[in-house]
């Protein structure tokens, strides 16, 4: 993918904002670990291309290309194993909702 094509992500309700209002921070980051434990591969210990392409319907993602779903796992992949850790996959989920860190509720994540 080119630079042009860098603001055509994935497209996707976020209700990130709404679940830290409501839930607090540990209720946001317990929250995330549940759907981190759902779309990992159990063998590997962290989410694969092909753990995500299986479980992704469970959190609404269902309708996703292959092409969008390897976009994801790339973005996400700070360490370049080709896989998502659970630190991987929070640090993605709060990067994907701009609205959250423009909420009052991403106080809690500033040091």
């Amino acid at each position: 993918m080119g630079a042009a094509d860098k603001g055509s992500g994935v497209q996707f309700e976020d209700f990130l904002p709404s679940m830290a209002r409501k839930l607090g921070v540990e209720g946001l980051i317990e929250e995330l670990c549940k759907g981190f434990e759902l779309l990992m591969d159990p063998g590997a210990g962290k989410i694969t291309f092909r753990s995500l392409k299986r479980n992704a319907a469970m959190l609404g993602l269902g309708e996703l290309r292959d092409d969008e779903l390897s976009e994801m796992m790339r973005e996400g992949d700070l360490d370049g194993d080709g896989a998502l850790d659970q630190m991987e996959f929070c640090v993605l989920m709060v990067r994907l909702s701009p609205e959250l860190m423009q909420d009052e509720s991403h106080r809690a994540f500033q040091c």
